[in-house]
């Protein structure tokens, strides 16, 4: 008996944008790509956020209240469980669930969910990894390219990451919005060669 095709799952967050700035939701702004991905998919038709990025990103790679993922606010760390500024331990992110599925779990983007890297201090970076400062790659995730930070640069970064290293940019063409969407397909290419 053949088991059936599991789906291939693809889940995009965009800080910022509006619920009707996409074709399918009613924009008149031409989005053929995403309004092809959502009519051979599923579309979220009640979705809340958090009214800020990093809790909102904390409940979506949960599934639980940001305050219970320990992102209530931003990701400062006020030492109250809920207001930790970093996904908790106790909780599971969705790449850890789909990843002991069998699935292969690839993040680009902004992962801002893993306490607080100030961009005036590279030498605290080194905090990278350690409990108060989980990366992507130690809550699940196969591979990661981005910024471990909020929002910067475009066009130099901080905290820019290819997988758990630091990277720098010079390039007077690097723009992170299009380097983000490169590495994305590049690993979706990747994954797919896998099979």
């Amino acid at each position: 008996m053949n088991e059936p095709a599991r789906p291939n799952i693809i889940v995009i967050l965009a800080d910022d944008m509006g619920f009707s700035d996409i074709g399918c939701f009613g924009s008149e702004i031409r989005t053929p790509n995403l309004d092809r991905m959502a009519e051979g998919g599923f579309r979220f038709t009640q979705m809340y956020n958090c009214a800020r990025c990093c809790p909102t990103r904390a409940s979506l790679l949960t599934g639980v209240s940001p305050h219970r993922a320990g992102v209530g606010h931003m990701v400062g760390d006020y030492q109250i469980p809920g207001y930790r500024g970093y996904l908790s331990e106790d909780v599971v992110t969705i790449a850890e669930v789909l990843g002991s599925a069998g699935y292969r779990t690839l993040l680009s983007g902004k992962w801002h969910v893993g306490g607080s890297y100030r961009p005036d201090r590279p030498e605290q970076w080194n905090a990278a990894g350690d409990p108060g400062h989980p990366t992507p790659r130690q809550r699940g995730f196969d591979r990661f390219y981005g910024i471990l930070a909020g929002g910067g640069s475009y066009y130099r970064p901080i905290t820019l990451c290819d997988d758990d290293s630091f990277i720098d940019t010079e390039s007077p063409s690097y723009h992170l919005t299009d380097a983000v969407s490169e590495k994305a397909v590049e690993m979706i290419g990747g994954a797919a060669a896998e099979k």
